[in-house]
């Protein structure tokens, strides 16, 4: 699989570009690479749904938000489905507005010379899920199966809501067209604006007797057992985007999308910190100064790690490539162990005793050396 682009890099405008910014290229790049100009050229189809595709993401500021923190696989290569299930109606649809003509898009803006007039290609509404996932399943990606009840197109129909499917007449009004046209004078000369026709909404033809099983929406509310793929490293409140997976519209079009917002379930030991996995183990005083073995658990099970002699509480140990992988592919976390040294609240008498007899001694009065690094110290080279 082709390496997607960087999505500004394709609109040519700056990380920090605002949206008129990005507004104004992805226009740019449309009207220069739209199919209808470019007839000879196969490839510029491609350039045009590429534009379309940043332009989807960017132009939603939390879609571009998630795509700044995480690259194509926070968006799910967007909202189109990562261009696989590109429609090039979909693209005229959701974004003929940027070119003006009321809703006629792409054709009123070169003046009548489009080919793409036809009927409007309506989408259905998306579907929005919580999709619950543990600290290991996060860690290792995980293929769910997930019940989601949506609208699919009617079976008895075949979607257009009329009687055995055959029940429907030419709209009077755009004569099957879906949409009117009308030619407005202008200093620039005059132009043709398209507009979604008010009689039939677009669809072109009239439903003269409703279908019985649908009742003329050409559609079904069913349920479905979806599967969806979760890739490693996702993060809390991260969107995962399947297309085609929502709802189809009434009497045909374009499915909706089916959108997945990952929900990070809490764990009993472990805390993520980014790509970090962070754990807190307790010692006793004397395993801190004689030094000890002790398990603790990683995502990936049970390690035994070594405490030094002289362990001093706040240590950090690291474990490398235990933590949670990147989920751009670069590399994987680790897993950071806090030490702290249990100090006991209670003593007996005998152990009062032998206590007392050690507090004088010298290797038990604070001499911290001058490799001895404090809190402060050590949280800077976390940090870092």
């Amino acid at each position: 699989m082709a390496t997607k682009r960087d999505y500004y890099e394709i609109l040519g405008v700056a990380k920090g570009a605002s949206q008129d910014e990005i507004k104004k290229a992805y226009r740019k790049i449309a009207i220069k690479y739209h199919p209808d100009k470019n007839p000879d050229d196969p490839s510029a189809e491609d350039k045009f749904k590429e534009a379309a595709e940043a332009y989807e993401v960017l132009s939603d500021e939390q879609k571009r938000q998630r795509y700044d923190q995480f690259g194509h696989q926070g968006v799910n290569g967007g909202g189109f489905g990562g261009g696989g299930g590109m429609n090039m109606e979909d693209i005229f649809s959701q974004f003929g507005d940027i070119f003006g003509g009321g809703g006629g898009g792409f054709e009123s803006f070169f003046g009548g010379g489009g080919q793409r007039g036809g009927k409007r290609m309506r989408k259905g509404s998306n579907l929005r899920i919580k999709l619950k996932l543990n600290l290991e399943e996060v860690a290792k990606g995980v293929e769910k199966k997930i019940k989601v009840k949506r609208y699919e197109s009617c079976q008895v129909c075949d979607g257009n809501g009329s009687k055995n499917g055959s029940s429907l007449q030419t709209c009077g009004t755009c004569q099957g067209q879906g949409q009117v046209k009308r030619v407005v004078n202008t200093m620039l000369g005059q132009m043709v604006s398209s507009s979604t026709c008010p009689t039939c909404h677009g669809e072109g033809k009239m439903v003269t007797q409703k279908c019985d099983a649908c009742h003329g929406e050409g559609r079904q509310l069913r349920e479905e057992v979806i599967s969806i793929n979760v890739p490693a490293g996702v993060a809390d409140g991260m969107q995962l985007s399947m297309s085609g997976k929502g709802n189809v519209p009434e009497r045909g079009g374009i499915p909706g999308d089916l959108l997945i917002q990952i929900e990070e379930e809490h764990h009993p030991t472990l805390r993520r910190d980014g790509n970090n996995v962070m754990f807190e183990q307790y010692v006793s005083f004397v395993d801190a100064t004689l030094g000890a073995s002790v398990e603790v658990p990683t995502i990936e099970g049970k390690v035994k790690i070594k405490i030094d002699p002289g362990t001093q509480s706040g240590k950090i140990l690291r474990l490398r490539g235990k933590g949670i992988p990147d989920i751009n592919g670069y590399g994987r976390g680790d897993q950071l162990i806090h030490i702290n040294v249990w100090t006991p609240k209670n003593v007996n008498a005998e152990e009062r005793q032998i206590l007392e007899r050690l507090r004088d001694s010298q290797n038990f009065t604070p001499n911290p050396g001058k490799n001895e690094k404090g809190f402060f110290e050590k949280m800077k080279e976390y940090f870092q």
